[in-house]
């Protein structure tokens, strides 16, 4: 299983092949049964009555055993020569170089020579059990993730329905603007001024739900804290992101089209009430 030895060391073929009461345990358990002590060395009994006598002789990283989700428990490795009595099942892992069901026939072929009293099923990889054990975690994010992006995409095109009615109801004093000198980059950036001055506001506003109703949510995620700065940061960017290419269109648009430039172009100066003069621009 590749899992890390902290202390001591793990089981070898010498100790399946003599049958030793050996054992290696995880952190969890050298924690709970023998706190600020180094447990190899140490024995303990396990299984029935009498119970057997183990000996630690190593203790493993912490390693996710039956669930992604909740604590992980004490968990003791034995042999499984020594260990017949107490097992129902066994579960023995492959490793495969290319793709591991396709060893499916010939692990039941040899298990088949070697005794064919003993089924051999449930052969699945280890991506999919992971996989079976958050199905519904996984549908959940799924649904959620689904639900997030036609949010934002409702409120993108309301966004540029709204900018777009703003912009035209403007047209008169964008177009003075444009007679006075007024740069189409300078006028852009008015229009999106109001759009980010929303987008602070909304953003101010879901930061404070996220972070309060944050706790709601905890139990479906994975090596991943509720208020995680980074996640916090991705959704922030992708919804100001959002918001500025909502709002650039239609001030572009309103900007690039040949009414405003008409607009520009009929507006008059009058100089002073005893001058004629009249200069178009």
């Amino acid at each position: 299983m590749e899992i890390p030895i902290l202390l001591g060391r793990q089981i070898d073929e010498r100790d399946v092949r003599a049958g030793a009461a050996v054992c290696v345990v995880n952190e969890v358990f050298a924690k709970t049964f023998f706190p600020n002590e180094n447990p190899v060395g140490r024995h303990f009994g396990l299984g029935g009555t009498p119970p057997e006598d183990l000996e630690i002789v190593g203790v493993a990283r912490i390693a996710r055993y039956n669930s992604l989700k909740g604590d992980t428990p004490t968990v003791s490795y034995v042999p499984y020569s020594q260990n017949l009595r107490f097992t129902g099942q066994m579960t023995y892992e492959l490793r495969a170089a290319g793709d591991p069901l396709a060893l499916a026939e010939s692990v039941r072929r040899i298990v088949s020579e070697a005794d064919p009293r003993i089924p051999v099923s449930n052969i699945v990889t280890q991506a999919k059990r992971i996989d079976q054990t958050i199905s519904q975690e996984r549908t959940f994010a799924t649904l959620c993730a689904c639900f997030a992006v036609l949010a934002l995409l409702i409120a993108s095109v309301g966004l540029y329905g709204v900018m777009a009615y703003s912009v035209i109801r403007r047209t008169n004093e964008i177009g003075i603007r444009m007679a006075l000198g007024a740069e189409r980059r300078q006028l852009i950036w008015m229009v999106l001024r109001e759009v980010l001055a929303m987008a602070v506001v909304g953003l101010g506003i879901g930061l404070a739900a996220a972070m309060t109703g944050a706790s709601l949510i905890q139990s479906f995620l994975f090596q991943l804290k509720p208020n995680d700065p980074t996640a916090l940061a991705i959704a922030a960017a992708t919804l100001l992101a959002a918001t500025l290419v909502a709002g650039f269109g239609p001030a572009a648009a309103a900007l690039a089209s040949r009414s405003m430039d008409g607009v520009a172009g009929r507006v008059i100066y009058t100089y002073p009430p005893c001058s004629d003069r009249r200069i178009p621009v």
